[in-house]
């Protein structure tokens, strides 16, 4: 019986994947970054980025069209230098912010990188370190475990109150955060934060709402393809 449920479960999840691409949560946090990456200019850096690529042939450079400067920060210790990408920084999040580092930058985006991180509070301060206003950041909310012994772990899960929280403790207000919530992909989470949210009130006129829960549809009948 469980067996056969377990058939179900996949027929039914790989149904709704096929009828439902666009939720898938790379193609979605692409989509989301596309719609909000053209309003933010000046100093821009993707923290631990490896090679910048979207996983659709684009590169997240190509993304945020206003910068000014675009830099890619990696963290190299078993694996090859600078990750693969030659013009790559080095950083270590879970060390201490280098001075030069220290609000360098406009804007810092880091993709699903956080859960990697044993000490998230002290990669979240040191991201928030480098910016002098907006912090974006794509973490998984439900996903399979995903790591590399030698290379990288996997340690975190993140709900959005974690993530509102985490900007707080570093000084910026949560000014954006959606997900691609369904019950047949992983979860992805995007938050923005700022240190100046009124600038941003007029592109970013929805809050979100707290009153839902992400993942509901998933583990809570009826509608649960688990």
């Amino acid at each position: 019986m469980a067996s056969l449920l377990t058939e179900i479960r996949h027929w039914a999840s790989n149904r709704a994947r096929r009828k439902y691409p666009e939720l898938s949560p790379r193609r979605w946090s692409n989509r989301e970054l596309g719609t909000y990456a053209p309003l933010f200019g000046g100093n821009v850096v993707n923290v631990s980025g490896f090679r910048d690529e979207d996983k659709e042939g684009r590169t997240y450079k190509s993304y945020f069209t206003k910068a000014s400067r675009y830099d890619v920060t990696n963290y190299w210790g078993s694996s090859t230098p600078n990750d693969g990408a030659p013009d790559s920084v080095f950083l270590d999040l879970a060390a201490d912010l280098p001075d030069a580092m220290k609000q360098k930058y406009d804007v810092v985006f880091s993709h699903t990188v956080l859960e990697h991180i044993f000490d998230v509070p002290t990669a979240v301060g040191n991201m928030a370190g480098m910016t002098r206003d907006v912090m974006i950041m794509i973490v998984p909310f439900m996903q399979d475990e995903h790591y590399s012994p030698g290379l990288y772990g996997d340690f975190w899960r993140f709900t959005p109150l974690c993530v509102k929280q985490l900007m707080e403790n570093n000084g910026l207000s949560l000014i954006h955060l959606s997900s691609n919530n369904s019950p047949w992909f992983p979860v992805y989470l995007l938050g923005i934060g700022s240190r100046n949210p009124e600038q941003w009130k007029p592109h970013f006129p929805h809050p979100y709402d707290w009153e839902q829960r992400v993942g509901r549809s998933t583990f809570t009948y009826p509608g649960c393809a688990w």
